[in-house]
This record gives structure tokens, sequence and C-alpha cells, in this order.
């Protein structure tokens, strides 16, 4: 079980590691392809923390999913969504 656990964490960091290595692709992106976001990962972080009775907050967890405060990272990469991916995110809650 330690293997695994190590092997997933491992796993984790790549891809945080991938994600920072791709900031053109915006949350928006994510949510539409991948039903998920950093901002996701960021509150599943907090929930695991908090099943194990470590306190973490949002926004620490941002800042480590996104390597830098979250509102650094939004005022550096973030762009303004699209009406293309607007449409593409509705359609697809639509179908939820």
């Amino acid at each position: 079980m330690q293997n695994q656990q190590e092997i997933e964490a491992g796993v984790f960091r790549r891809l945080l590691e991938h994600l920072d290595k791709h900031k053109d692709v915006q949350n928006i992106d994510l949510m539409i392809l991948a039903d998920f976001c950093r901002n996701c990962l960021a509150k599943w972080m907090v929930a695991e923390a908090e099943s194990k009775g470590v306190q973490l907050t949002y926004e620490q967890a941002r800042e480590h999913i996104y390597g830098m405060p979250y509102s650094e990272w939004k005022e550096k990469f973030q762009k303004k969504a699209t009406a293309e991916q607007l449409a593409a995110f509705e359609a697809k809650n639509k179908t939820k």
C-alpha cells in the first residue's frame, strides 16, 4: 500500500508540473473537456486534508496547485472566457 501511495503522489506531482507547463490551457477548457479544473484539484485537496484531520485553507491549496497565489496566477495567465467557451460550458452542463 505504501508503494501505491508513493506512486499516486508522484503522479499528482507530475500532473501539477504538466498543468504548470501548460498555463495556456484555461480552467474553462479543462471543465469543458474533463469536468474538472485546477480549482477542483484545490477543493479536493482541502477535502482530503480535512478527512485526515489536517487544516488546509482553500487559498493555501490553490497556491499549492497553481504554484503561486491564485490572484497572481489569475492576473498573469487567466484569459477572459470566449463566447464559444461559455457556450460549450453551458451545453456540457445542460447534458448533466
